[in-house]
């Protein structure tokens, strides 16, 4: 999927060069897909720059790219040694290694020392079966050493910033912005079966001194010009006593930045008495998952949440002018037309400022895919985004499911220019309508609902706005 609101850094990227600098070697980060590089362009890079190390991260919906990257790199040097990491590798390491000879090794987990110590133990001549957290190929079968546990803190982690091309990232929504990204913690401790993140965190939590990310967010803004931040935390504000200690530290830094975060539905309701210092820390974005209006299936897959407590939260957030994004999955095994249509009401009820709607996706490594093996339709791992459908429900077609989505998109945005165009004037009004025509008119959507009404969209937008200013 396009990234339709701007272009963010690789922050996994900007650690790992960091750990290979720390393993005594040079380092440099390539953004293909910031810079909108195709295959030419990153074999031009690759010739150009000659390495002796290619590294990537993959998750289930990139790991084709990030393999033909790596062979491309074989290709163009055969002596280079390539790695792959991230979450699909960690879970498929047998899979991707006995698929393609281009990938020389693949880092399970956490990657920063692991990465730091393979690069060691290879520039030393040494053997790589010594490395725990890694598996390889040897003499034609696969070697997986022993785990590595996460690290104990995560404070101090090597972050090499200098190596951003910086100009490439930036906000369409915010304008005259540089786009950063910070991470304040690691990892969930709650058991969604649907997600990825908790499994390979091991459904651990760790976070970092409120402090340092303060001094780290003051760095990026004052030496690089950050002045629009993503949270990257799959759950930034799972302690409410550290998360408050950080809003404070940034308060008191009274810098000029915009935050962008994710988080539970129920923390923001805990925290509905500290969320003006959201606001006044410069949170003025927040999605959460609502996924279905059926609270079997959300019990199901282990939520953990209650539908009935929920739409006050969209109120709360509203209140502190702080866009709201909700979002929804169709496409369960037992999905049924009615049962679309109710989460579809839903997404209205609620009326969150921004919706998303994603399929039910099994991951190829999630305990219950064997399960859902009969209905699984593709096995293209590119498709695997939770845009595209994977598998069939057991009484719906997958086109009916493109075709529920398609309706759900129309029916939510159609009825929400209106309400955008009778807000108040001033920030939030602005972000919505900014970011409501950059999404309808991107190619993704173009492509994937079909032009017809949205294709109107944008205009009718520019129209009224018109309109409201004389």
């Amino acid at each position: 999927m396009d990234e339709i609101a701007g272009r963010w850094i690789p922050l996994g990227l900007v650690y790992l060069a960091g750990a290979a600098r720390l393993a005594g070697l040079d380092a440099g980060i390539y953004d293909a897909m910031a810079k909108g590089h195709a295959y030419p362009e990153i074999e031009h890079r690759l010739r150009e720059s000659m390495a002796d190390y290619v590294a990537s991260t993959a998750i289930t919906a990139t790991i084709n790219d990030a393999v033909k990257t790596l062979d491309l790199a074989k290709r163009t040097n055969p002596d280079t040694v390539t790695i792959l990491g991230g979450v699909h590798p960690t879970f498929m390491s047998e899979e991707v290694l006995a698929s393609s000879a281009a990938v020389d090794y693949v880092i399970i987990g956490e990657g920063e020392v692991t990465f730091r110590h393979l690069l060691e133990v290879l520039e030393a001549g040494g053997d790589p079966a010594t490395v725990a957290g890694i598996a390889f190929r040897r003499d034609g079968t696969v070697v997986k050493t022993g785990r590595r546990s996460p690290m104990d803190a995560i404070d101090d982690l090597p972050a090499a910033w200098d190596l951003l091309d910086w100009g490439d990232y930036y906000s369409l929504v915010i304008p005259d912005s540089r786009l950063g990204a910070i991470s304040t913690s690691r990892g969930c401790d709650h058991d969604c079966t649907f997600c990825s993140q908790q499994k390979f965190w091991e459904q651990s939590w760790r976070a970092r001194d409120p402090r340092k990310v303060a001094d780290e967010l003051e760095y990026l803004h004052t030496m690089h010009r950050v002045n629009v931040f993503m949270i990257t935390d799959e759950h930034p504000t799972h302690s409410r006593d550290r998360w408050e200690a950080l809003l404070d530290a940034v308060i008191a830094k009274d810098m000029p930045v915009y935050l962008l975060m994710e988080t539970r539905a129920a923390d923001i309701i805990r925290d509905r008495d500290i969320l003006w210092k959201y606001r006044k820390a410069g949170i003025i974005y927040l999605s959460t998952g609502i996924e279905t209006a059926d609270q079997a299936v959300l019990d199901a897959v282990n939520k953990g949440m209650l539908l009935s407590e929920v739409r006050q939260v969209f109120d709360l957030l509203r209140e502190q002018e702080i866009v709201s994004e909700a979002s929804f999955m169709v496409g369960f095994p037992d999905e049924t037309s009615e049962s679309i249509k109710k989460t579809m009401q839903l997404a209205q009820q609620y009326n969150p400022d921004i919706a998303n709607f994603f399929t039910f996706t099994p991951w190829p490594y999630a305990e219950g895919y064997h399960d859902l093996n009969p209905l699984v339709r593709v096995h293209d791992y590119a498709k695997y985004n939770m845009v595209d459908p994977v598998i069939e429900p057991r009484n719906m077609s997958m086109l009916q499911i493109e075709v529920a989505i398609a309706d759900g998109y129309r029916n939510f945005y159609m009825g929400k220019i209106v309400e955008y165009m009778t807000m108040k004037a001033g920030f939030r009004r602005d972000y919505l309508m900014r970011i409501t025509k950059l999404f309808m008119s991107s190619h993704f959507v173009m492509r994937k609902l079909g032009i017809g009404i949205l294709g109107k969209i944008p205009a009718t937008i520019d129209a009224m706005k018109m309109k409201s200013r004389g």
